[in-house]
């Protein structure tokens, strides 16, 4: 068999030659077309692209979880949901009557949705399916089993506050699925409406500003309440004085009390017990307030969260470790994936070509989410260093350094921290552009934030980042509060306790201020209310001749009180004044009962006026009698008038010329000469029956008559009337 040569070959047509010219042109173009496509940027949702094997990588996971236990808490909240509190999920779940698969998981926003059923298409098994994050239920769907997932969710978002925690937020899930799906519906129903008109549901649980507010209200009690009790205790004694005294005058073998009764009446006579009370009073309630303070504000936690164990707390950090030390770059498998296969290469040549650069060395990638409850609080640069700490300790390892990257596939960002190798640290800590760090729109609006391209953009930045004389590293962070200290409130003694005793004592003065006003102001109200302690001079100008009910009731209290503080205070009268006015002062108290508050009270006994007139004449007569006056007759014109200056025949009656002799008063003596008809006009009546007036000395009654016959007579006359004692 014979083959053809080059130059064997039949020249090509003209048409041969340009069929072969368009066949390779269509090549070129279909090869250019391809590689465009290849270089061309797509948008942020082809970028995405990798999401679309997101769900089945992170649900193949989670249902291989539920293979081995129908409830999986993953180990990063151990600050709200330990590892250590499956089991009470397990009990729970299983009040549902149905299989029911529980995952608590951190929360990942819209992922969430889609991620139960291709959990359950995985798993190949049906039931009840739950989704809880660090607050309670976010999702829930029954597969294959009947139970009531939607309205029970539902129940749990209306009817329970925030702050319930994810196990309290189960167990009513669980409590409703339980009810059945008629009543579940009717229940989540009547929760969505309750919330809609307004009434959300109250918070369990506070937080320190409250345990400050809380503090301060104590401290302002704890001073205010029995300081105010003190102070004004104190100032309503002393401002007594402006009102009315009621209070009897003890009489003791015919004396009065000592000179320092004169000065300190109140003090002297009152007994120990009284003076002992307003403290006694202050002292308890002090106690009581520091005693049920406590009681009343006895919240002692932050949130529902229990205690986590040393295994819950490192569970994480050793997971994240001993993926290292298999692979620098490790990708949490309970979060979305982010990262595709063709990103995992590229990232992984990057960091081996970079561990061979001079200056260079190793770098270790972990995409784990960075929550403030997992175990750093949220602190990517604790988590860091403890995952160091960590890998250290594996066999062959020794001391881990190397450049730590901390990327966080729920919102993006990326951390660097430098351990150990010559590179400045403080540079890849607070320098890192922001692209790289936070990213830009585009990565706002990629669900996998691009953080396989930003990744890689990093390692370009470390291969560019200048090298030092000596290994340098980032420093040691700061420990995260302990789990207990972070979930526990602060004493109620403490904080802004002391702030409140300062207030406290503030107020208490503002009040004592406010009472004062008050008490003035009432004083000066009864003042004006009540008649005025006249002197002997001045009673015949200000009493009236028609005088009513209620102004002889007023009087006669007034001048009674004057009467015993006159004879509560009197040290230098003489013992046969002092006994004078003693007398007529037992048969005015006789007259009222002994009662002096009765008069000014509505609610008192009922007295006459024609009694009332002579309790007034007596209390004058005897602190009349302590001032030395000891004329024992009053004007007979109007006994109000006074002590009378003389007698005098004058004429009472309009009718005939018949006159008596009469003891007058200065101003009545004076009208029987320039102006008798006067004294008729002057003469003084009291309130009748049905509206009348009637003569003081033909009222019935006490024998007002007998004051013709003096002021002394009308004493006898009283007593007479007293009984034996």
């Amino acid at each position: 068999m014979s083959t053809l040569t080059t130059d064997e070959r039949p020249p090509a047509t003209g048409a041969e030659v340009g069929v072969l010219r368009l066949l390779l042109t269509l090549c070129g173009l279909t090869a250019l077309l391809l590689t465009s496509a290849t270089l061309v940027p797509a948008p942020a949702r082809a970028a995405d692209a990798p999401a679309a094997n997101r769900p089945p990588a992170q649900a193949a996971y989670l249902a291989d979880r539920l293979r081995e236990n129908p409830v999986h808490i993953t180990d990063q909240l151990p600050r709200e949901v330990p590892r250590s509190m499956a089991p009470d999920f397990t009990r729970l779940a299983e009040r549902t009557g149905v299989p029911t698969y529980v995952l608590v998981l951190p929360h990942q926003g819209s992922s969430d949705e889609d991620l139960l059923g291709a959990v359950h298409d995985r798993l190949g098994r049906d039931g009840l399916f739950v989704l809880l994050d660090e607050s309670g239920v976010s999702q829930a769907a029954a597969y294959g089993v009947s139970a009531p997932a939607e309205a029970a969710r539902t129940t749990t978002a209306f009817e329970l506050p925030y702050d319930a925690g994810p196990l309290r937020s189960f167990e009513l899930f669980v409590e409703v699925v339980a009810q059945g799906t008629e009543r579940a519906e009717a229940r989540a129903d009547a929760a969505r409406e309750k919330y809609r008109d307004g009434n959300e549901p109250e918070d369990m649980y506070i937080g320190p500003s409250d345990r400050r507010n809380q503090s301060f209200v104590t401290g302002i009690a704890l001073t205010g309440v029995p300081l105010t009790i003190l102070l004004v205790a104190w100032y309503v004694r002393r401002a007594r004085r402006r009102f009315p005294r009621a209070a009897t005058p003890r009489r003791t073998a015919g004396r009065t009390t000592p000179s320092a009764t004169r000065r300190h009446p109140a003090a002297a006579t009152r007994p120990m017990w009284r003076r002992l009370l307003a403290p006694g009073l202050a002292l308890a309630t002090a106690a009581a307030i520091a005693l049920t303070a406590p009681l009343v504000f006895d919240q002692t936690k932050r949130g529902p969260a229990p205690l986590p164990t040393s295994g819950d707390m490192t569970a994480r950090v050793e997971r994240v470790a001993k993926g290292l030390a298999q692979d620098p770059v490790y990708v949490d498998p309970e979060s979305p994936r982010v990262l595709d296969e063709a990103r995992l290469t590229r990232l992984h040549d990057r960091i081996e070509r970079f561990g061979r650069s001079e200056g260079g060395g190793p770098v270790y990638v972990t995409v784990v989410p960075h929550l403030p409850e997992d175990e750093s609080a949220g602190d990517e640069e604790l988590f860091a260093a403890a995952v160091r700490a960590q890998l250290s300790k594996a066999d062959g390892f020794g001391e881990a350094n190397g450049v730590y990257v901390v990327a966080d596939p729920l919102d993006g960002y990326i951390d660097v921290f430098n351990h150990g190798l010559r590179l400045e640290s403080l540079r890849l800590l607070f320098d890192l552009p922001e692209s790289i760090s936070y990213g830009d729109d585009r990565a706002d609006e990629a669900d996998d934030h691009l953080l396989g391209e930003r990744l890689d953009a990093l390692m370009t930045y470390l291969d560019k980042s200048p090298c030092t004389e000596k290994p340098t590293t980032t420093g040691e962070p700061a420990h995260a509060l302990s789990p207990e200290a972070e979930n526990s409130l602060p004493p109620l003694f403490a904080t802004d306790f002391w702030p409140g005793l300062f207030v406290g004592g503030v107020a208490a003065l503002l009040l004592l201020g406010l009472v004062a006003g008050v008490l003035g102001i009432v004083a000066a109200v009864l003042r004006r209310r009540t008649p005025p302690v006249l002197r002997t001079q001045a009673l015949k100008l200000a009493a009236p001749s028609k005088p009513s009910e209620a102004y002889l009731r007023r009087t006669a209290g007034t001048e009674l009180s004057a009467a015993a503080d006159a004879l509560a205070e009197t040290n230098d009268a003489g013992w046969q004044a002092l006994a004078l006015a003693w007398e007529r002062f037992d048969a005015a108290m006789f007259l009222v009962d002994g009662d002096i508050e009765g008069l000014g009270s509505p609610g008192g006994p009922h007295t006459d006026p024609a009694t009332l007139l002579a309790v007034i004449v007596l209390a004058r007569a005897s602190r009349n009698a302590l001032d030395g006056d000891t004329n024992d007759r009053c004007c007979a014109v109007n006994p109000l008038h006074g002590p009378a200056a003389g007698r005098r025949h004058v004429r009472v009656s309009a009718q005939g010329n018949r006159r008596r002799m009469l003891s007058l008063c200065p101003l009545c003596l004076d009208a029987a000469t320039a102006a008798p008809h006067e004294l008729r006009e002057r003469k003084l009546t009291l309130p009748g029956p049905a509206g009348t007036r009637v003569p003081y000395d033909e009222a019935e009654g006490i024998p007002l008559s007998a004051l013709r016959d003096g002021i002394n007579r009308l004493a006898d006359k009283v007593r007479e009337n007293a009984p034996a004692e």
